[in-house]
């Protein structure tokens, strides 16, 4: 039986938690995972059947251990687990990016790479410091979706934008200075919708950065939260690439 441990950044391999969060990267990275547990009370035939399929076509042992779940998972509904060798990835220097400066929250970043895989944008960078996207909690809040994500680190957004296409990008950091209403903006491609930190926004220095833009809302709030303001800006960025005839 395979020895585990709760996830600590400077290891070698994740955790994917639950059933949809480990057949995303069993389906898009079966060649990353490289054990999968089940719990004794999983009855799910047929997902059961489909993990068996992959498993046995990669070569991924399966194994019943009930210890693990108590070990890496407090969720009641927790049934399945993925290990997961860490990768590397690359951005696309040509395509659009979101990019975040000092994320944060773990639940957010998840939020935000669902968000940026459902519109189209599936390349993230990531300003240290900054959470780990490896983090079992972001792959969770991800819904497994960081299976189908390039992101990679970088420290400084001098280091970011000198190895992005700096010529041809276009740049739009989300803050209140020097700003345009979102709906006013048209966006062109390829673009770098830029968020800051959950708490303190970007520093004051990305108003001379593009064209700083805003998301109108009433004064009931003070401001929206982060995913649901990158969510709104990757539609915005993105709308009527998804038109169905």
């Amino acid at each position: 039986m395979a020895t585990v441990k709760r996830y600590k950044k400077e290891d070698f391999e994740t955790y994917c938690l639950g059933a949809t969060v480990s057949m995303e990267y069993l389906n898009i990275r079966p060649q990353n995972v490289s054990r999968v547990f089940l719990h004794s009370a999983f009855h799910e035939s047929e997902t059961k059947d489909k993990i068996a399929k992959i498993c046995e076509k990669h070569g991924i042992p399966v194994e019943v251990n009930d210890k693990v779940f108590s070990i890496l998972s407090q969720k009641e509904n927790c049934y399945v687990i993925a290990m997961v060798r860490k990768y590397r990835c690359e951005l696309d220097p040509s395509a659009s990016h979101v990019v975040l400066v000092n994320p944060s929250n773990a639940g957010n970043a998840g939020t935000i790479i669902r968000s940026a895989v459902g519109f189209g944008v599936p390349n993230i960078a990531i300003i240290r410091p900054a959470v780990d996207f490896f983090d079992p909690k972001v792959i969770r809040a991800s819904m497994g979706a960081l299976s189908r994500l390039n992101f990679k680190y970088y420290d400084s957004w001098k280091e970011y934008i000198e190895n992005n296409n700096k010529e041809e990008r276009h740049l739009y950091p989300f803050m209140l200075d020097g700003s345009k209403l979102l709906h006013e903006v048209v966006i062109e491609k390829p673009f770098s919708l830029i968020m800051g930190n959950e708490a303190t926004g970007l520093p004051s220095a990305f108003a001379e950065v593009g064209q700083p833009v805003r998301i109108d809302h009433g004064d009931g709030i003070d401001s929206l939260n982060l995913p649901i303001a990158t969510s709104i800006g990757l539609y915005e960025a993105t709308k009527g690439s998804w038109s169905k005839e």
